[in-house]
């Protein structure tokens, strides 16, 4: 007998496993923990790299979330393939792949910009292929590693269920950590390279402690070729493994449908802040992770029938729990958001904790299940892996373009509760588990009893969640007028005209210069910055209001109006002071993310290019606010152009447009940037003020009081005395010479440092 040959022995056989053993599948979990956290940096960190090129409207979101979970399935299949090679030795296939992962890393935002300038006229299936092809080695190598190590510590164990549910714990329970460390830590200070190089950094120390672990063993454990000396003697799995997959497939979908509900509603009750994703995803994954865990510890395919019976209740009553959870979601917010809004925050992402820990049960159970201990688990574990993973895919894709157009908040959750619904009466009523026992009969029986109870919340998450919109809305004023749910998010007005994206203020509905609720006169104040622009681009339509002042002036030939939620087009359609807008022959209206139109759009050039975006704080805001940006657009202007827009009272903002431009003025929140002079001519503007037509109708009538007096207020603008005795950031315009003395030391907004999207959660000024 070899030295290592009571290692390979199963569990099953009596034999308890060596101290040697159980150091050994600690460090495996030890590495596996760490190794889960520069994952979800990447994750994150390439995701957004790939938004700022291919856009981030659905389409492109869908397409880059769908990559990276193929290429993830492609690697399970790699590493099952790999899991049955004889003379490969466990810890240095492991160290490989890290240091793989690394130095793709390293390199990896340059490839994606250099391949991103190559593709971004390419057609959507092109755009898909691109983003697979970019991600799909780092992924390939990221999948690979759980069937491998899963497929061989099993056959040490002598089942699959716990060592998957014990690896996939740490894995997944270290990426939850670096949710939370990417928060507070890495994207605030550090940035996208930064963050990506101590993602590689920890990679390389994995596999160094892979590497000193495998001369420190010698001859111990973990040492021998994967495939071992010889077969245990191992127990038929009960579960037909077609079943498991069909299962997996099925669940896989559930379980990321609700997580891509989830984020929709968090992101809503949040205002899309940055952080939203990495704190609902965060969450969902620490809850899988747990899930994972407790379903590794409930007793093998060997199990008696008492343990098997109690397993199967287990699982049974978690996944339907699990679908409890998410119909429950909704009405919860609806009452603690009115009450508390860090409440129903703290009280949802609870609930997606345990929603995601129930349905964490089910892929290690049914891989215990289904698969047996022998030289063919990992292989045949990266087939159900992949069948979850695809399950999964498809489960976001139905959920976000499907549900999420055709349903709202409220049909989302219980269309989701009934998928759940189902998949718990597949698992109860589905899985063959010899013999028909009377210890699971109940189990079996008790299904029909969740089945209606899920039923019963599914019938009444209408009238539950009634209102929740209104309730959780991020930035609320007044009660909503009009709600607009569709893919690309969720648009609402309340009884003041003003319209939220996301639950946050962007914009009104107001063109009047009589009233100022919404600081139009910055609008019209783009003529005395560029006199009679011809031809003008607006990136973010919002109300429509600032896009139809600007089509009054007489001398615009063109405007394109690029805005990546058409729900707006709803509401400027149904609204008669800005109505005209979508039905003039001069505007044409872009369903498209703004930056992805530039670069798609190279030979396009204007005279005003206007970006009344919304706020510096929201989950990629950067992209329309850094330096990178501004030199896109900036080969779009013509001689003498303008870029006019909102700085939503960032100071990094201000500081960004003088930077990328030699000449500048704040107006109000605004600032207006180009490569020539601003001369204000005082009376060429109360010319075009005194010649404007919205609709047919002069803008000014000086024959009624208030008219003058606003019409006074506005040539003022042109004028604004610098008055030593008036701080510089309270005037109504201040240039980039004194924008620049009052803030040395403030960092311009780039692609890599995200402006300030992480930092205002804790605290920093804008």
């Amino acid at each position: 007998m070899s030295p290592d040959s009571d290692v390979d022995m199963p569990l099953a056989s009596g034999l308890r496993p060596s101290r040697t053993t159980l150091s050994f599948e600690t460090l495996l979990v030890g590495l596996f923990f760490v190794s889960g956290m520069p994952a979800l940096v990447y994750q994150l960190m390439w995701e957004r790299a790939l938004f700022r090129i291919f856009g981030v409207n659905i389409e492109s979101v869908t397409i880059v979330v769908a990559a990276f979970m193929l290429g993830l399935g492609l690697g399970s299949l790699f590493g099952g393939w790999l899991s049955e090679r004889p003379r490969l030795r466990l810890l240095p296939l492991l160290a490989a792949l890290e240091l793989g992962i690394a130095a793709f890393g390293l390199g990896s935002l340059y490839l994606f910009d250099y391949v991103g300038a190559l593709v971004t006229g390419w057609p959507l299936a092109g755009i898909a292929f691109a983003c697979l092809a970019l991600v799909l080695v780092p992924t390939l190598l990221m999948g690979a590693s759980l069937p491998v190590l899963v497929g061989t510590v099993a056959r040490r164990l002598g089942r699959v269920g716990d060592p998957l549910g014990r690896l996939y714990y740490s894995n997944t329970l270290g990426a939850a950590c670096a949710c939370l460390l990417g928060i507070v830590v890495l994207f605030p200070f550090l940035g996208m390279q930064a963050s990506i190089a101590v993602a590689a950094l920890v990679n390389a120390a994995v596999a160094a402690g892979a590497l000193a672990a495998e001369f420190l063993l010698k001859p111990a454990a973990g040492h021998e070729p994967m495939s071992g000396s010889s077969p245990p003697a191992v127990t038929r799995p009960p579960v037909s493994f077609v079943a498991a997959l069909l299962i997996a497939f099925c669940g896989g979908a559930v379980a990321l449908g609700y997580e891509v509900f989830f984020f929709r509603v968090f992101a809503f009750l949040t205002g899309t802040m940055a952080p939203a994703f990495p704190l609902v995803l965060g969450a969902f994954l620490a809850g899988l992770a747990n899930g994972a865990r407790r379903a590794g510890g409930l007793g093998g395919s060997d199990a008696d029938e008492a343990g098997e019976a109690r397993a199967f209740g287990v699982v049974l009553r978690g996944l339907a729990g699990g679908a409890i959870a998410g119909l429950v979601f909704l009405p919860l917010l609806r009452w603690s958001a009115p009450l508390n809004h860090a409440l129903a925050m703290a009280l949802g992402l609870a609930v997606i904790y345990l929603a995601a820990r129930n349905w964490g049960l089910l892929l290690p159970y049914l891989a215990d299940r289904s698969i047996a201990a022998d030289r063919t688990a990992g292989r045949r574990l990266s087939y159900l892996y992949l069948a979850n993973i695809l399950g999964s895919a498809g489960g976001s894709v139905l959920t976000g373009f499907v549900l999420a157009d055709r349903l709202g908040l409220a049909g989302m959750a219980a269309a989701l509760g009934l998928a759940a619904g189902l998949v718990v009466l597949l698992v109860g009523r589905g899985m063959r588990l010899p013999p028909p026992s009377a210890l699971i009969a109940p189990s079996r029986r008790w299904t029909w009893g969740t089945a209606a109870a899920i039923v019963a919340l599914i019938c009444l998450e209408a009238p539950l969640s009634r209102g929740v919109i209104d309730a959780i809305q991020f930035d609320p004023h007044w009660p909503l007028t009009d709600v607009v749910e569709n893919r690309s998010g969720i648009v609402t007005v309340d009884a003041e005209a003003r319209v939220y994206g996301g639950g946050v203020y962007d914009g009104q509905f107001n063109i009047d210069p009589m009233s100022g609720t919404n600081l139009i006169e910055r609008a019209y104040a783009v003529q005395l910055y560029r006199p009679d622009p011809e031809r003008v681009l607006v990136i973010g339509m919002s109300s429509g209001s600032w896009a139809q002042v600007i089509a009054g002036l007489p001398a615009v030939r063109s405007i394109t109006i690029v805005e990546i939620n058409p729900g707006y087009a709803r509401l400027v359609e149904a609204r008669p002071m800005v109505a005209s807008l979508l039905r003039d022959p001069k505007v044409r209206l872009v369903i498209d993310d703004g930056r992805r139109w530039l670069n798609r759009h190279p030979d396009q050039t204007f005279d005003l290019v206007l970006s009344n975006t919304s706020f510096h704080f929201r989950a990629n805001a950067s992209n329309v606010l850094s330096l990178e940006f501004m030199d896109l657009v900036r080969r779009h202007l013509r001689p003498g152009g303008v870029l006019f827009y909102n700085t939503t009272g960032s100071v990094r903002s201000l500081v960004t447009g003088c930077v990328a431009f030699p000449h500048g003025l704040r107006v109000r929140l605004f600032e207006a940037v180009g490569d020539a002079p601003f001369a204000l001519d005082r009376e060429r503007w109360r010319r075009s003020l005194l010649d404007w037509r919205i609709d047919g109708r002069p803008v000014f009538d000086l024959s009624r009081p208030r008219d003058r007096e606003v019409f006074s207020e506005y040539l003022a603008l042109a004028d604004d005395p610098a008055d030593p005795g008036i701080p510089l950031q309270s005037r109504a315009i201040e240039d980039c010479a004194d924008i620049l003395a009052r803030t040395a030391g403030v960092t311009p907004i780039t692609d890599d440092n995200m402006g300030t999207e992480w930092r205002t959660i804790l605290g920093f000024p804008p």
